[in-house]
């Protein structure tokens, strides 16, 4: 997520919101604190280290309530719905692509094989869930195939990645109007 998290931050710096009122509220904390830690569990697999992969399946859950302080400190109800239906949204396009290949997520890596994060042989081995990009595979285009050199996402994948951005931009923008001035570009 940290490519999204770029964006979003950018985009805000963009708009005129300083992301230095991120740090007034303890909201934010437990967010960073969770993001920290999905870098932690990239940078293990770069060095080959598998020991965080059994708990992978429980970091969607805990990205979602990292927010949630947020959510309701700053009362972003609405846009927590608009979140969770995109969450849904890639939950069910997933699971779509599951149900097709034989509960398997087929995998079709680019940059991850030139920055060392995936070699066919991990990619074999790392879990039970991941399975190479075949002549076989269905769906093509909903598979894990969106490849940032440390992670490869599915259009799934991505929409549940939205959450983030949403809650995330909402957050730097509520922190602004509590602890700072209305930047001119939103007024």
């Amino acid at each position: 997520m940290v490519v999204e998290i770029i964006a979003v931050c950018l985009l805000a710096k963009w708009k005129g919101y300083q992301l230095k009122y991120l740090f007034r509220t303890w909201t934010f904390y437990p967010i960073l604190l969770v993001q920290c830690i999905l870098v932690l569990f990239q940078a293990s697999i770069f060095l080959r280290r598998f020991i965080f992969i059994q708990f992978v399946p429980y970091t969607e859950a805990a990205v979602i309530l990292s927010f949630l302080f947020a959510i309701l400190a700053f009362k972003l109800y609405k846009l927590a719905l608009l979140g969770s239906a995109s969450i849904l949204t890639g939950t069910l396009l997933n699971k779509l692509v599951l149900s097709q290949n034989g509960g398997k997520m087929p995998v079709y890596p680019t940059l991850s094989y030139l920055t060392g994060y995936v070699t066919p042989e991990i990619l074999n081995t790392a879990d039970a869930l991941h399975v190479p990009f075949g002549s076989d595979t269905h769906l093509k285009f909903l598979t894990d195939y969106i490849d940032y050199g440390y992670c490869i996402l599915s259009v799934g994948d991505l929409f549940i990645h939205l959450f983030v951005c949403i809650i995330l931009y909402a957050l730097i923008k509520a922190v602004n109007l509590r602890y700072g001035a209305k930047p001119a570009k939103d007024k």
